[in-house]
């Protein structure tokens, strides 16, 4: 008997060993591998800022507004645009992009940093919005207004095949990007800083309750 609890303790004391050793290894790789991978995402914003922007311009200046990180950009001592980053919850979760726009506000280009949208659906975000063939899907060049919106939902946009969820959170994103960059150019104008959050909620809470709606009847296709 007493050779038996013998056992069966030296057996827990292993397995408890084993898990101690295999968590530190573990541990030990994520510490040394978070770096690196802080370094790429760095890299990739970055690379994002200047895709996103003119040739040649630089970052002036970096500023928090309405919650979003707004990058104003230079070219020749002249004000020529900026890179805002933004977010709205899509389909699988979290989009995150960041959006270039000229001095007259318009788009210049996008690029997406993070998502979940699904493969082959709503992964199209990617480069749907920007593809010149199709001028009813391609917002580049366009004025943003902050009310960019699916056909769907009374806008112009042509949403992503069978991912409109994706498509409305993408857009959402797009419209709060500019509302921080209006709010930015007017306070650096000395203009009246009229708050923009209005058209965030409205453009939020429209596209909630519509992605809310047919979240259930996508579920099959996306």
């Amino acid at each position: 008997m007493n050779k038996l609890e013998s056992s069966f303790k030296n057996m827990v004391l292993s397995l408890v060993i084993i898990s101690v050793v295999a968590a530190g290894a573990l541990a030990g790789v994520y510490i040394l591998t978070l770096k690196t991978i802080e370094a790429q995402k760095t890299q990739k914003q970055q690379a994002a800022i200047l895709a996103v922007l003119p040739e040649g311009a630089v970052i002036d200046e970096i500023e928090e507004v309405d919650g979003l990180t707004v990058y104003n950009a230079m070219k020749d001592g002249e004000y020529v645009g900026a890179a805002v980053e933004s977010e709205a919850n899509g389909f699988g979760g979290p989009i995150k992009l960041i959006v270039g726009f000229d001095a007259d506000e318009k788009i210049i280009n996008y690029e997406i940093l993070e998502h979940q949208e699904t493969p082959g659906l709503g992964d199209h975000i990617v480069e749907w919005f920007k593809n010149a063939d199709k001028p009813g899907q391609n917002i580049l060049g366009r004025t943003a207004n902050g009310k960019l919106r699916v056909s769907k939902d009374g806008g112009d946009v042509d949403a992503i095949t069978a991912a409109t969820i994706s498509s409305r959170a993408f857009l959402l994103a797009i419209n709060k990007a500019y509302a921080a960059l209006h709010d930015d150019v007017e306070a650096h104008t000395g203009a009246s800083q009229q708050v923009h959050q209005k058209v965030v909620e409205e453009n939020s809470a429209e596209q909630n309750n519509r992605a809310q709606e047919g979240k259930e009847k996508e579920a099959n296709n996306e």
